[in-house]
């Protein structure tokens, strides 16, 4: 077997390839990097969520959510509140700044996904994210 023909390096390039747009769509003009929009994107879709939960959610690793966290603070575009039920967690939401940074980013991504995706028909586009849901599945119980 061919290298090239390597699943996992396929995924790993996919990931690479899709993302290399993102710094001149998105992350300079709105000035946001790459593992802040994605920790923007968890909370988004879980507000409440604390920092280990994006970490694992997302697969960034803790010291990527922390710094991308400590960004976001520091732009005011995070809110953190604290867990009424571990005082020791933070639960994170989105600030109105940080929503509004949010949709712009979210549009551009739904914009590239359109892009990557116009050769396929629904049945593949669905046929896809459920293999990539089974993979996910696979990953995390493999992980631990």
């Amino acid at each position: 077997m061919d290298n090239n023909d390597l699943l996992i390096l396929k995924l790993v390039r996919v990931v690479n390839l899709t993302a290399r747009p993102f710094e001149q769509r998105v992350g300079k003009p709105l000035q946001l990097s790459l593992n802040e929009w994605r920790v923007m994107a968890m909370v988004a879709t879980q507000p409440g969520c604390n920092a280990s939960q994006v970490a694992e959610y997302s697969g960034l690793d803790k010291m990527a959510v922390s710094r991308a966290l400590a960004g976001l603070l520091r732009a005011k575009r995070l809110q953190r509140h604290e867990d009424p039920t571990d005082q020791r967690r933070n639960r994170l939401y989105l600030s109105a700044a940080g929503r509004a940074v949010y949709d712009v980013a979210l549009a551009r991504a739904q914009e590239r996904e359109a892009e990557l995706l116009a050769d396929m028909t629904a049945a593949e586009r669905e046929q896809l994210g459920a293999m990539l849901d089974k993979l996910i599945g696979s990953v995390r119980k493999t992980d631990g």
